[in-house]
């Protein structure tokens, strides 16, 4: 059979650029313009035209990037935005570094200075390259415009295998315009020498995951966003209810398991359920599977799970090892991995449910009902987690994107998400992610209902993003929780500077986000009592277009349990009771972390009560 050759046209960088974004998939980019990147826009206007790739004009690039990183984590593909030289290049920086800090694709693509003016000093000319190479998966200068089309052919594939991550290509402004014989590369067509993430896991280490977990009495799944990256939730539910494992999600995993199944023991880490802290605490084998053992999920690395065994299954081999040595490391694709653990399983005819941690639920299910997650329901005033559940029992199908702060954690412990639908800025912590997030899950998601839970604090970081929600009429709801402080720099203010609370209030200078969002053209609305809650919610959702909730909260509302920093994880402070008397079967003090003081209802060295 005769090879189809592909004749070369004569056509410019910037149409290489765009016809390749186009053949990459590409239906929706965020970005702003400026003198540099001008050749690439002008041949988007084109493409445009065609209704090809429809652009969406942020206020501000950071907000570009925050839209593009949801877009993909929302979808799995690969999101892209814009930003000309110099301050718009640098502007993207932080959407850079929060996307690789949570391993998502995205592509970046900077104008720059032409190729004669680079190093000296131009107008609007800084070395994005340069800046961002501690902050990206792989970079590109496009000197030729004939490479073009293979520089975004390979960032593409690089953006979304492996471990995913950001790919920045910067264009000078004259290989825009520079014609070249393009010849266009075809997605998966791209082999890159060197670059071979492994994907199937060792046989002989998946035989010693399944010996251990046979073996084990109290085994743990601590499941991290690598597998919500590879799309494993059938197979972890599969492998928890083969062998009866209780399963925890950090932060960014949210989704990954259903928190409504019974081996659920939802979030750990600093502001996680106590029954999963308590649980990660004593268990006997440690299945971390797309985790990377994060502080703010380990708390005191040498305590956590510090019974355990450990097996660790990631696809990135430095991972693998960096903060916790497992005794069984498995590096390929979480989902990959699990489907040939599965498969390995039922050959030796491990199928159906196996009764071994029997006890151990019962022991989980004690902290459960002791140690719950409380809602207070203040007299004359709204507590910001009765807020953030009844958003969720109203809209429980709703893809969530949040700011960064206390509400951020009520978030993750109040609200039941599946797949995908919870969009949060988990490694990098980035204030105003929240509004940008939830464009650009609306845009790859039409269809689907988007709330953003904003702080009154996070929100102000972008709220420009008002403007360009108005522009296209995206329908997001966004719910401020707003207790005029920073919260979460109020709350260690508090709790571990002597309540001097240095520049975290809020009130002066708020401005009225009712009025703000008039102003923008968007619906309003302000609540401040129990009894408008309800109501208000349901009407912002009934409503035909962008809703801003601005709901007034009790003002020095803690964000509880937590974990200290420096402490283990089974040394929470503000731990709630239900029952006066709770099950008395921990092996730390929650108070001083004195260990093996299961028989005493007092703590040998403190006198806590336990």
């Amino acid at each position: 059979m005769q090879a189809t050759t592909v004749m070369a046209t004569r056509r410019t960088g910037a149409y290489a650029l765009i016809d390749s974004l186009k053949r990459h998939g590409v239906k929706h980019i965020f970005g702003y313009p400026g003198g540099a990147i001008l050749p690439i826009y002008d041949e988007l206007y084109r493409c445009e035209a065609n209704g090809e790739i429809k652009h969406f004009l942020v206020r501000h690039e950071q907000g570009a990037s925050h839209a593009a990183d949801a877009y993909a984590r929302a979808t799995g593909k690969v999101g892209v935005c814009f930003g000309t030289s110099g301050p718009g290049a640098t502007n993207l920086v932080t959407g850079i570094a929060t996307a690789q800090m949570d391993s998502i694709p995205m592509v970046v693509i900077t104008g720059q200075v032409t190729r004669a003016a680079i190093g000296t000093d131009a107008f609007q000319e800084t070395d994005i390259y340069g800046i961002t190479l501690p902050v990206v998966k792989h970079s590109y200068v496009v000197r030729r415009a004939q490479d073009m089309a293979r520089i975004v052919a390979e960032a593409f594939h690089i953006a979304s295998t492996g471990r995913p991550g950001p790919v920045l290509i910067d264009v000078p402004k004259d290989v825009g315009i520079e014609e070249c014989d393009y010849v266009p590369v075809e997605p998966g067509t791209i082999k890159l020498p060197g670059y071979r993430p492994t994907i199937k896991g060792n046989p002989r280490q998946i035989n010693q995951a399944i010996a251990l977990m046979q073996n084990a009495e109290r085994p743990l799944l601590y499941v991290g966003g690598g597998a919500i990256a590879s799309g494993a939730h059938a197979e972890l539910k599969e492998l928890a209810e083969l062998f009866q494992i209780p399963l925890t999600t950090t932060f960014m995993a949210k989704g990954a398991f259903d928190e409504k199944h019974p081996l659920s023991v939802g979030m750990l880490g600093m502001h996680g359920t106590a029954y999963a802290n308590f649980a990660v605490s004593e268990c006997d084998l440690l299945i971390a599977v797309g985790a990377r053992f994060d502080d703010r999920v380990t708390g005191k690395l040498d305590e956590f799970a510090s019974r355990a065994q450990v097996i660790h299954i990631d696809i990135d081999p430095a991972e693998v090892g960096k903060n916790r040595t497992p005794d069984v490391p498995i590096v390929g694709d979480v989902r990959q991995v699990l489907i040939d653990l599965l498969a390995r399983c039922h050959q030796m005819g491990l199928s159906g449910q196996l009764t071994k941690t029997t006890l151990w639920l019962e022991r989980i299910n004690r902290w459960r009902t002791d140690y719950p997650l409380v809602i207070p329901r203040p007299e004359g005033h709204l507590s910001p987690q009765e807020v953030i559940y009844a958003v969720g029992q109203q809209a429980p199908n709703a893809f969530y994107t949040t700011d960064v702060g206390q509400h951020q954690m009520w978030g993750a412990q109040f609200l039941e998400n599946g797949p995908r639908q919870w969009i949060s800025s988990g490694g990098l912590g980035t204030m105003g992610f929240g509004v940008p997030a939830a464009m650009g899950v609306k845009v790859a998601l039409s269809d689907e209902q988007v709330i953003c839970i904003a702080g009154d604090a996070s929100i102000q970081m972008n709220i420009q993003e008002l403007g360009t929600i108005a522009q296209y009429g995206i329908n997001v709801k966004v719910v401020i929780i707003n207790n005029g402080w920073q919260g979460m720099v109020r709350q260690w203010q508090e709790t571990f500077y002597g309540e001097r609370y240095s520049a975290s209030n809020m009130e002066m200078g708020m401005p009225d986000f009712v009025k703000l969002a008039d102003a923008y053209g968007i619906k309003g609305m302000k609540i401040d009592s129990r009894d408008q809650l309800e109501g208000a919610i349901a009407e912002m959702l009934a409503h035909e277009g962008p809703v801003i909730l601005d709901a007034h909260v009790t003002r020095n509302e803690n964000c509880y349990p937590m974990v200290a920093p420096g402490k283990s994880n089974a040394q929470m402070i503000g731990l709630p009771t239900v029952n006066k008397e709770p099950s008395l079967d921990l092996l730390y003090c929650t108070s001083c972390g004195a260990k093996n003081v299961t028989s005493n209802k007092f703590c040998p060295e403190c006198g806590a009560k336990l």
